[in-house]
């Protein structure tokens, strides 16, 4: 890397994360706050650093991540996807380890909106005969 840095986005529902690569001990921040303190749940912070374990690079990078919007799921998957793909831009070779585990793949499911005349989405109400 020229730069000595990298920059990924990823997006998740409606969450938006921007994470900045640099080499350091293995430190991710979300928004300024640890990422095991930001994602209380232990599944939030494992998501964020699950790039880390995958393509070996646990102790070599420190990840600063911004995210806006959604819940705190979105946010995790987001933060994974932006920082699998700065890992990809600082390394291209550990694009093959990331795809593997899929996770360079931007999952695209979206809330779908209500319609007029039913309950949610395709819920509809209950029918009464008379």
């Amino acid at each position: 890397m020229q730069y000595g840095h990298s920059y990924g986005l990823g997006k998740r529902k409606s969450a938006v994360a921007r994470a900045w690569l640099r080499p350091g001990s293995g430190q991710i921040t979300v928004n300024g706050v640890p990422a095991a303190e930001y994602f209380r749940s232990s599944t939030g912070g494992l998501k964020a650093a699950k790039p880390f374990a995958v393509t070996g690079t646990v102790d070599q990078f420190d990840a600063h991540c911004k995210v806006k919007g959604g819940g705190t799921t979105g946010q995790a998957e987001a933060v994974s996807l932006a920082i699998s793909r700065a890992i990809q831009f600082y390394d291209p070779p550990k694009r093959v380890a990331l795809k593997v585990y899929n996770l360079l793949t931007r999952d695209n499911r979206e809330v779908e909106r209500k319609k007029p005349g039913k309950a949610k989405a395709r819920k509809s109400f209950q029918w009464v005969k008379r």
